[in-house]
């Protein structure tokens, strides 16, 4: 059996949680995702809810939405739209609880998978300026000025997917 191990902030070993990431089927994972965003970027971050929901939140809009899982727990949730040929990565977000077992850097490897499986080559994505060093771990590029989005200063990023 291989087990993870990590450190909490007490300095007391934490076993790494099993997470699985899955592209959405139903509407019930859909609901999952969308209650991770509405606790991250609505009750966390102060993003309007009427600003965080759009048309594409919808099952049948035909956008894959992937959602990590620790267990049966929804943690983590992003989803993928083309947009002028370009993969746009959008509503990546993780519940605090879960945030460093690389749980971001899982969706965000999905979603390139899947740009990569309709064809796309190009990656963009929106990411909150505090999350910029994570991004470019990531091999993202700001190539933007920062920028105001639900009143949090972004930056636009892009990569080149192989």
């Amino acid at each position: 059996m291989n087990h993870h191990f990590i450190l909490n902030e007490q300095g007391q070993v934490n076993k790494m949680p099993d997470i699985q990431i899955k592209q959405i089927e139903n509407e019930y994972e859909l609901d999952h995702c969308l209650f991770i965003r509405k606790m991250v970027f609505v009750n966390e971050q102060g993003v309007p809810l009427a600003d965080e929901y759009d048309e594409w939140d919808n099952y049948h809009a035909g956008i894959p939405h992937i959602i990590a899982y620790d267990k049966e727990q929804p943690v983590g949730t992003a989803r993928l739209r083309e947009v002028d040929g370009i993969a746009k990565l959008e509503r990546i977000c993780i519940v605090d609880t879960h945030r460093k077992y690389g749980i971001g850097q899982k969706l965000v490897r999905e979603l390139e998978n899947i740009a990569l499986s309709h064809g796309l080559t190009r990656a963009k994505l929106h990411g909150q300026t505090q999350a910029r060093g994570f991004y470019e771990r990531l091999g993202y590029i700001a190539d933007s000025e920062e920028f105001m989005e639900d009143g949090i200063p972004h930056l636009r990023m892009v990569r080149e997917l192989k």
